[in-house]
Order: structure tokens, then sequence, then C-alpha cells
């Protein structure tokens, strides 16, 4: 990978996996009756809302900030994140042996904020219905030396979040199962863009879908013109995680090439994906993480007869979240 802005290969996913052993938690792919039964399909649930941190971030980060020299290191590392993302950098950057600041939006969940300074990281806020996170990250990592660590655009991330699907694969692989779909959900398109990518790799066939919240659906809008279309608002989803203004230029050059479609889930189908995942696969996910599985608990992807993978991406919710989800029952 010469630049920040060349596509990983599939090569990297497993040079990535590699690099993790013995630090990425090998997440449960999870089978449960009901979901079988009120989909009509055979679904696979990839349960990363149980790795390290509480989410798949944790595999980008520490694939990139691993491969840091030790004058890096001295520095520290900088990114922006609402939250899951940022844990993962604070964690990976405690491992590594160096320090990390995180621009987080001030809405954040706390549970989010919390973990960040468990894993040491400082905490800088900002307002993200008015304030660029991305200009005001690079403009800390400049000002203070740090070395940027971005939540989607940079192919070791991507190389590090497709780990999770390589996983997948091999997980059904031993249970005898070939995907005839996997749902993702999509933010700015670091971990569907590896998905994709490791599970093209093994099946050839297989469908990828990116699932998003409605008013968020940048991906589905985007998959439909053919070009990078915007959000018109940056807040008002309870999805947080997965709430960006527009794909990222390098993950777009990947998915518009490897992706079937998008869907679109309320707040309400997530939060009840929420409920469910509790309820029947013994599992919290937070909202932003369930938007797969709403994605295929409405029908909004067609999966009936299909063998089907759906990343349950993130578990990082806080109480007030996680009742109102139950709720929902």
């Amino acid at each position: 990978m010469s630049s920040p802005l060349t596509p990983p290969s599939y090569s990297d996913i497993a040079d990535a996996a590699e690099r993790l052993a013995g630090h990425a938690v090998r997440t449960p792919l999870l089978r449960n009756d009901v979901l079988d039964e009120r989909t009509g399909a055979r679904v696979f649930v990839k349960a990363e809302c149980l790795q390290r941190t509480g989410s798949f971030k944790f595999r980008g980060a520490f694939n990139r900030i691993s491969r840091m020299d030790a004058d890096e290191k001295t520095r520290g590392v900088m990114a922006y994140s609402s939250g899951n993302h940022a844990q993962g950098v604070a964690a990976a950057a405690r491992i590594n042996g160096t320090t990390a600041k995180i621009l987080m939006p001030a809405d954040a969940p706390r549970s989010k904020v919390e973990g960040v300074k468990f894993w040491g990281g400082e905490v800088v806020e900002y307002d993200r219905g008015t304030q660029n996170r991305e200009e005001m990250g690079r403009a800390i990592a400049e000002a203070e030396g740090r070395v940027l660590v971005p939540p989607y655009e940079d192919p070791f991330i991507i190389a590090g979040q497709g780990t999770a699907a390589l996983e997948a694969s091999e997980q059904m692989a031993e249970a005898g199962a070939v995907p005839d779909i996997v749902i993702c959900p999509a933010g700015g398109g670091g971990l569907i863009a590896g998905t994709g990518m490791a599970m093209l790799h093994h099946h050839s066939a297989v469908q990828v879908w990116a699932a998003e919240p409605v008013g968020f659906d940048d991906f589905r809008r985007s998959l439909a013109s053919g070009k990078r279309e915007v959000n018109e608002r940056l807040t008002g989803s309870v999805c947080d995680a997965i709430i960006t203004p527009t794909p990222g230029e390098l993950t777009w050059s990947i998915n518009s090439g490897q992706l079937a479609g998008g869907a679109a889930v309320s707040d309400d189908e997530a939060l009840a994906a929420v409920a469910f995942a509790w309820r029947h696969l013994k599992i919290v996910v937070e909202p932003g993480g369930a938007v797969a599985l709403a994605a295929v608990l409405t029908g909004r992807v067609e999966t009936r007869g299909k063998t089907v993978c759906v990343i349950a991406s993130g578990g990082n919710v806080d109480r007030a979240m996680f009742t109102r989800a139950l709720e929902s029952l």
C-alpha cells in the first residue's frame, strides 16, 4: 500500500489478521431458531459487539497504530469519532505504548466517553452540528505533531476491519454454510469495504448490502446515483455510531464496485432490532450496530430462502437508550 488513498487488497486483510492474533477477540457467529423462522432464511450474526472495546473498530485501530515507528509513538495519535473508533484508538494506543487524543461530539453517549477515558485517552469535545471534525482533527494533529488515525479513510484501517468478515467466512465454512447475502452497517464505509473484500474473495457470487438509518442513507443513495451523495443533516438519529456526512473517498472507490444495494431503516426499527438481539441472541447491540439485523427483520433486504451473514458491529449503548429499546418489546 503505497499511499493513504491506495485501496488495500485481500492480502492486506490476511496480514492484518495475523497482526491482530492474540489482541482482537475472535467473536462468535450466532444462530437463532426464532430469527430463522421469522425471516425464512438461515441467518448467521457476527457479534462484533463482543469485540475488545465493544466494537469492530479495535481491529482497524490496532492494525494501523501497531505499525507506527518509535518516533511516531513518542508523538502520539489523534482521532475523531462519535465513540467506537475513539475507544478502539485509545485501547490500541495504550497497548502499543503511545498516547491518544480524541475529538468527540458533545452529545456522544457517556458510556463511549467513559470507555475512551478508561483506556487513557484524552477527550476533546466539539459540536457535530456546527463544527467540522475532520478540519479540527487535522489542525490539532498538525499543531501537536500527532499521527492522525482516521475512522475509515486509511487502507490499514479498512484492512483491519475486514478481518471481522474474514473470521465470519471461516466460521460459516466450519458450519458448512455458504453465504448468499452479507448485510453490514455503513457509516463512512470502512467496515463494509473490508467486509466486501473479504467475503467476495471467498464467495464470488455473494451479495453485499449496506444498512443505514433513514435520513442518513448516503451509501444507498450514492449507489442509486453513481456518485457520492451528501446527507442533509449531521444529527438526528439514535444510530449515532454510523452518522457521517458522505461516503469516504477511499471507501467509495471500493464500495461502489462491490455493493449490491443499500437498505435504510427507521430509528424505531433499529431499536426493535436492539431488543430482538437482547431477547433472542442474548447480546447487547447499540442501534447503529443493529441496523443490518433490522434490515433483515423488516425485509428491507429480501432474504427468504437464503443463507445470510449479518454484522452486528457494536454494543456501546448507554442505559437510557437500551431501556428505550426494550420498551419496544
